[in-house]
């Protein structure tokens, strides 16, 4: 367990995932909470991060840090994608082992799990059949991380841990037209199509694949209680065990927006992977659930849209 003053490093305590375990760490009453925005310290330089562990000697860390982005940004710089990711995360667990800290609980995603493998996904599906094309340089940088952790943990005898969350949601959102998650993007466009009047809203895809979400201060709550109660090599799988479809998703955030115009679909363009439901039974069996339903999530991510004068240039 965690001691309520020890030395806790949030890497990415601005972005999404970072910012809601930083405010589920102060929740929880940590007060000891070591933050580093990109302009301080930039997680690719490895002599920049080397000289931060060696003088802060973080007793926790939460690896949040990373470059995301939905498939258009994914499809269009791979190589970006896959190097900025597997430096930062290298740099970060390396120099947390060089310098003694006690565990370290890696962030990854659900897209590291192979495209075509039986629903719900099992964590031990990892490595069993061929990626989806559209993240793969993703994937394989977040895979590289969690097997570093894991070879880290037999080579060495360290308590480094992973969490895989599926599609997360909530403050702190990317709301970018192009670069931004299916869930943010519907929101930014039904809350334009509203305030500009448009009468009809055009969808990726024929909206028929499933998909999970988790509200994100769901996942900061799992992130804090795996830190005090699980060890073990093989990552923990972080949803809701719940899916719908991009239509049914599609229509509930026009309804909690309040657009009434129709919805159409682009069928020439991509789907991404037809399902990506995790299986949650091991997080179920450690004793936890999640707290938010997808409609109150969604009222809670609207709220924070508008509320958020960066929307429109992250």
């Amino acid at each position: 367990m965690m001691e309520k003053n020890a030395k806790i490093y949030v890497a990415g305590h601005r972005g999404m995932v970072g910012s809601a375990i930083v405010r589920e760490l102060e929740r929880q009453g940590y007060t000891n909470l070591i933050t580093r925005t990109h302009k301080e310290l930039d997680l690719t330089r490895q002599d920049d991060v080397e000289a931060f562990f060696a003088e802060e000697k973080p007793e926790y860390v939460f690896l949040a840090a990373a470059k995301v982005g939905g498939i258009v940004a994914n499809e269009s710089a791979l190589a970006d994608f896959m190097y900025d990711n597997m430096i930062l995360e290298m740099n970060v667990i390396h120099a947390a082992w060089q310098n003694g800290c006690k565990k370290l609980e890696f962030l990854g995603s659900s897209c590291i799990y192979p495209r075509m493998v039986p629903q719900p996904m099992q964590e031990s599906c990892l490595l069993t059949g061929e990626l989806e094309k559209t993240n793969e340089a993703y994937a394989l940088a977040k895979i590289s991380g969690l097997k570093y952790c894991e070879f880290l943990n037999r080579q060495y005898g360290t308590d480094y841990i992973s969490v895989m969350p599926t599609n997360l949601y909530g403050p702190n959102d990317n709301y970018h037209p192009t670069h931004s998650h299916v869930l943010p993007a519907l929101i930014r466009r039904f809350h334009e199509a509203k305030v500009e009047g448009k009468t009809s809203v055009t969808c990726w895809g024929d909206g028929s694949p499933l998909r999970e979400f988790l509200y994100v201060d769901d996942l900061a709550n799992l992130c804090v209680f795996l830190m005090n109660h699980y060890s073990g090599n093989e990552t923990v799988n972080a949803g809701t065990g719940k899916e719908l479809t991009i239509k049914e998703l599609t229509e509930l955030v026009a309804r909690v927006i309040g657009y009434e115009g129709e919805i159409l679909w682009d069928t020439s363009k991509p789907n991404g992977t037809p399902g990506k439901l995790l299986d949650v039974s091991k997080a179920t069996k450690l004793g936890w659930t999640y707290r938010t339903e997808l409609e109150d999530g969604i009222r809670l991510a609207y709220e924070d849209f508008l509320n958020n004068p960066m929307r429109a240039e992250r």
